[in-house]
């Protein structure tokens, strides 16, 4: 994790979704700032953070998949991949990554996943 937040657009971060080159919206990937798992809206469904893409949504790129299934806190050293516990919603703000909206309003966001990350996350869900 770098010290400097970068800073984007809503419209810059759709577009990094869109060079993610992912079948679907549900594929778009992104990259927990602390334990480094690679997570989609798809895996979110699968953890039980929601029924439907459209009810995991709103923990896309704030909290980690690891908070639906009991992975508990990251082990500083250990492997990503299996999520933790952390969520962008406390009082620490560890991450690298705010999204500014069209109100010009701030929010924390988890780190994009590069396209070959959310190529390979997604090739994996559909196997």
């Amino acid at each position: 994790m770098s010290n400097e937040i970068k800073r984007i657009t809503v419209d810059e971060l759709h577009a990094a979704f869109k060079a993610q080159g992912v079948p679907s919206r549900e594929d778009i990937a992104v990259k927990c700032p602390i334990c480094g798992t690679v997570q989609s809206l798809r895996s979110l469904v699968a953890a039980g953070a929601g029924k439907t893409p459209d009810e995991a949504e709103r923990f896309i790129g704030f909290s980690c998949v690891g908070r639906w299934t009991n992975a508990g806190p990251h082990r500083k050293g250990s492997a990503s991949g299996k999520g933790c516990d952390w969520t962008l919603g406390g009082f620490f703000k560890l991450h690298n990554l705010i999204v500014i909206d069209h109100a010009g309003a701030e929010h924390p966001y988890f780190d994009l996943a590069s396209p070959d990350e959310a190529q390979t996350l997604a090739a994996r869900a559909s196997a």
